[in-house]
């Protein structure tokens, strides 16, 4: 176990470490990156996005994008977040403020890191939860909220890097109930930014999403970089009756994949953030190539506003919002890691889980293993050992 408070790319952050994995939390907002999986191994692999800006001393104006990288918590999660008086910066004072170290501790082969933070916009406080096994490339995390009460949309915030080489990233989620673009009103648009989709359609299929053109009516969201000078929103929703739900990525070129899961009663959403390059304006200007894979309880990403209103998702059954009691902590709980692929393995077909195990099966028939002990998700229990 390795612990060192230093700073990366310009931002105070706690270093974490087991054989397997090294991690690095911001103090301002939280975001966690970098984060090394396989590093007791020849091949290291280093997933998640640092924005272009980081370590060039340049101030954005809004506290959440200042050190924005990695995987970060979000509440509000979205932008429009002007509820009932209160005024919250965009994704909340979460992925903004200065978090505070608790404790780092080792029990057994599980290393744990908890930060605080008190908001005051919201009256309450998180606790941030990060802990790491030894033998395993996964992150456990956990957010304790206490003292809230109310509507509240949130979520995490993963960003992966996407690299310039054609199908770079291949993607894949738990069998769908509804997938959906973003309709316009749930974006962010400042005059700058340039989307691709047909704006509030529903589709089947991560391959065959309508696209705006005539020419091209399609676009395939499962496999990355798309259309360079673009960027668009869609949301994912697990079907019924599927637990965990989860999200993965492979990533050929270093033989892995990446993965999240979550309790799709608490998150049922993943927002796919895709830019590369479609923000214009100040202080993208372009230069960002990400895919965020979002998991969270929110209407989009467009804020607490239109979340804990009556919409057209919530209508249909699917949370756009928890409620918050002051009288019983909710906790947030997310399991996100890396698993090496064999040759061959080509894009995550489906997922079965055995104690203290994830399979992975692709479509050509191969299979990759990761040791995680994902009951956590319902428990919060790690325990000693598998």
């Amino acid at each position: 176990m390795q612990e060192l408070k230093t700073t990366i790319k310009g931002e105070p952050s706690w270093v974490v470490a087991t054989g397997q994995v090294e991690l690095a939390l911001t103090e301002r907002g939280g975001h966690m990156a970098p984060v090394q999986f396989f590093r007791d191994s020849d091949h290291p692999v280093q997933p998640y996005w640092f924005s272009p800006w980081q370590g060039t001393g340049a101030s954005t104006g809004e506290p959440v994008l200042d050190p924005a990288r990695g995987d970060f918590f979000c509440m509000p999660f979205g932008s429009e977040n002007a509820y009932r008086g209160e005024v919250h910066p965009v994704h909340g004072e979460s992925a903004g403020s200065r978090w505070e170290l608790l404790s780092l501790e080792e029990s057994g082969d599980v290393t744990e890191m908890r930060l605080g933070l008190t908001t005051t916009i919201r009256r309450g406080r998180i606790t941030k939860r990060v802990a790491l096994a030894a033998g395993e490339n996964a992150l456990y995390l956990e957010h304790i909220l206490e003292g809230y009460q109310g509507r509240m949309c949130l979520g995490h915030h993963a960003t992966l890097a996407v690299p310039e080489e054609p199908d770079s990233l291949r993607v894949s989620v738990s069998p769908l109930r509804l997938a959906r673009v973003a309709p316009r009103e749930a974006l962010t648009n400042v005059g700058k930014e340039y989307y691709f989709l047909e704006p509030g359609r529903t589709f089947t299929r991560l391959d065959r999403v309508p696209t705006i053109w005539k020419d091209r009516p399609y676009a395939d969201l499962s496999t990355h970089p798309i259309f360079p000078g673009f960027m668009d929103v869609a949301a994912v929703y697990p079907a019924p009756g599927r637990w965990p739900a989860w999200t993965a990525v492979v990533i050929p070129a270093s033989g892995s994949l990446w993965f999240s899961l979550r309790d799709p009663l608490v998150l049922p959403q993943t927002t796919m953030w895709m830019s590369n390059g479609g923000r214009h304006q100040a202080p993208w200007n372009s230069a960002n190539r990400v895919l965020g894979l979002e998991d969270g309880c929110a209407y989009f990403a467009s804020g607490l506003t239109r979340s804990a209103a009556r919409n057209d998702l919530n209508a249909a059954g699917i949370p756009t919002a928890l409620t918050l009691r002051p009288d019983r902590p909710t906790r947030i709980r997310v399991i996100q890691g890396m698993a090496r692929v064999p040759r061959g393995f080509d894009r995550v077909k489906s997922v079965g889980f055995q104690p203290g195990t994830v399979r992975f099966t692709s479509r050509s028939g191969k299979t990759a293993r990761a040791s995680v002990r994902w009951g956590f998700l319902a428990t919060g229990e790690l325990g000693s050992s598998r």
